[in-house]
């Protein structure tokens, strides 16, 4: 145990001096900068995983979409809620050290309320809301130390969902753009950096027991749809220091691409696009770019990497002709200014919901000239590309994960079926990857989606409303697995296991030469990193939707996830519930 703790050691002090930690910690999300979340300790391995058992237990009181990633500083785990509350807890006993009550400024807020985790440095501890604010709280105490409004939620809303709303029947639409936060903050540079969900995603018919209809989402023609923008606040006082926009002002049409950038065509009917690029020139003003989570950093390039969401309106793209820039993106930006590096934008002019959501994570890839400092992004479409964090050059691209059917086949008036649909092959959901190994270990999904154009008839002086439903495609397969693709050895899958049910929070890997992954059923399995065989679950009483973590207290390793439920419809039938849990190995 002393050796592994010395590598851990070694690991932490390979870090810029700004972001070194305590081996022990979590201290932020990702584990390090790197986002890779894999961490040095191996007390608990593959001899003894199967002891593992629940050292405590934290119950937030609110129940339901809990996904967030706890952080850990010198023995104290910090934790925001759903509702983005935050309680701070002694990590070895789980006591309560202090608890802070968001008090939301408005309703309106996008999708459930839910959020992703917390950054802590310089004894205080920072979170990004859903009704759009940037707040810093003593780490000690929970005294809030500033509070920054940075946007609020249903500025810019349109009347469309009302409208849509009435022509379906009377059943309720949610969405309409708006505006709020979910990742994590990056602290960097004496910057908090965050960035905006909301910005491009469809609108939700609501089926009669409150939960969306077969996870159908709807993308309106037109001016729908909000702008995305990533901003850096400063860390001491939170006043924005700069803010970069996803969707380019000047030139968002882009080339036209007849393919992906690696080569996949994209069945776009360019001379139409190109037609009505005079009357659409403005789209760029509501053109979407949600940005879902946190970024890697490279301190010494001076570089964030993050993914770009889809462009507005959602599934729908006569009213949005070009590649739609900078949305379904990986991009570089200057940590310091804001100022763009590169883009590589997986899907120009998408129209499938396959936003570029998994965190990016930074390792060295091998080539013939030697390895290169890379950064890679598993994708929605089924890849896990690998690319020059320097120049954004494309070094590699794994095999694909999952099995396509139809890929960029566009909506139909009769229905396009495509696998994968818009939950991915891999959604936001962490992906781990062990350096030492070469591995990446990613939560996929395969499934399909039916993507169907349809029109509201003009009536009493309203125009024609024409939209894409997006539904979960009936008789297809629809199944989740754990999958560990060989990044150092060609990007090829060395092993994959078909899950219970479908897979959710992200996964976590170790120098004990194992990976937890979490179920929406409630089980968390610790699998063998080397061939995927599940060792040891547990059954934690409610859907797990967070990343686990893993940190040590006084010699004794644990691993914390948050289970308060995971699915994005009402209608799972998994129940939901408020934990946070806790295990370790026996005294």
């Amino acid at each position: 145990m002393r050796r592994r703790f010395a590598a851990a050691l070694t690991l932490a002090a390979s870090l810029p001096a700004s972001m070194a930690a305590r081996a022990e910690d979590w201290p932020m999300f990702g584990g390090d900068p790197s986002n890779r979340h894999h961490s040095a300790l191996g007390q608990i391995d593959r001899g003894n995983v199967a002891k593992l058992r629940p050292a405590w237990i934290f119950q937030t009181g609110v129940t339901g979409y809990f996904q967030a990633e706890p952080v850990i500083v010198a023995g104290v785990m910090y934790v925001s809620t759903t509702g983005n509350h935050v309680a701070a807890l002694d990590a070895k006993s789980g006591r309560v050290l202090w608890t802070y009550t968001h008090k939301a400024r408005t309703e309106k807020i996008f999708g459930p309320p839910s959020n992703r985790g917390v950054a802590v440095a310089n004894g205080l501890v920072y979170e990004a809301t859903m009704d759009g604010r940037v707040i810093a709280l003593d780490a000690k105490t929970g005294k809030p130390v500033w509070d920054k409004e940075a946007v609020r939620p249903e500025e810019g809303e349109t009347e469309t969902a009302s409208a849509l709303s009435a022509q379906l029947g009377d059943k309720p639409v949610q969405g309409s753009s708006r505006l709020g936060f979910k990742m994590p903050p990056l602290l960097a540079e004496g910057l908090v950096i965050v960035g905006v969900t909301g910005a491009g995603y469809g609108l939700h018919v609501e089926d009669d027991k409150g939960g969306l209809d077969g996870g159908s989402v709807v993308g309106i023609e037109g001016g729908y749809g909000r702008r995305g923008w990533l901003a850096a606040y400063d860390a001491k006082t939170g006043e924005e220091r700069w803010r970069w926009y996803v969707t380019k002002q000047d030139g968002w049409e882009g080339a036209f691409r007849a393919t992906t950038p690696d080569g996949v065509p994209l069945h776009r009917d360019i001379a139409a696009e190109k037609a009505a690029a005079p009357q659409h020139r403005e789209a760029w003003r509501v053109g979407g770019g949600s940005l879902w989570m946190t970024p890697a950093y490279d301190a010494e390039a001076g570089l964030i990497f993050l993914g770009t969401g889809n462009p507005a309106p959602q599934n729908f793209g006569l009213t949005r002709p070009g590649d739609n820039l900078y949305t379904m993106s990986l991009v570089a930006l200057d940590v310091r200014t804001g100022a763009l590096r590169w883009h590589f934008q997986q899907v120009p002019h998408e129209e499938w919901g396959y936003d570029v959501a998994s965190p990016p994570f930074l390792l060295d890839h091998p080539t013939p000239e030697g390895p290169v400092k890379a950064v890679a992004q598993a994708s929605k479409t089924g890849w896990i590309y690998v690319h020059d964090r320097a120049t954004g050059r494309l070094l590699a691209r794994s095999e694909p994960v999952i099995a396509h059917k139809n890929l960029f086949a566009p909506p139909s008036p009769e229905g396009t079926v495509v696998s994968p649909g818009p939950l991915g092959a891999i959604s936001w959901h962490p992906v781990a990857y062990d350096a030492a190994a070469g591995r990446a270990f990613a939560q996929v999904r395969h499934g399909a989606a039916t993507y169907t154009v349809k029109t509201v008839p003009a009536s009493g002086g309203r125009p024609e409303i024409r939209y894409t439903e997006t539904s979960e495609a009936k008789g297809e397969p629809s199944f989740s697995t754990l999958t560990a693709v060989d990044l150092a050895r060609g990007g090829a899958i060395a092993w994959s296991v078909r899950a219970g049910s479908r897979l959710s929070g992200g996964t976590l890997s170790t120098e004990g030469g194992l990976v937890f992954s979490g179920e929406e059923d409630g089980h968390l399995d610790a699998h063998d990193a080397r061939d995927g065989r599940i060792l040891w679950r547990f059954q934690c009483g409610a859907g797990i939707g967070g990343p686990p973590v893993t940190y040590a207290v006084d010699g004794r390793q644990y691993v914390a996830l948050a289970a308060g439920g995971a699915s994005f419809t009402k209608a799972s039938g998994f129940g939901t519930g408020d934990a946070l849990v806790v295990f370790a190995l026996p005294d």
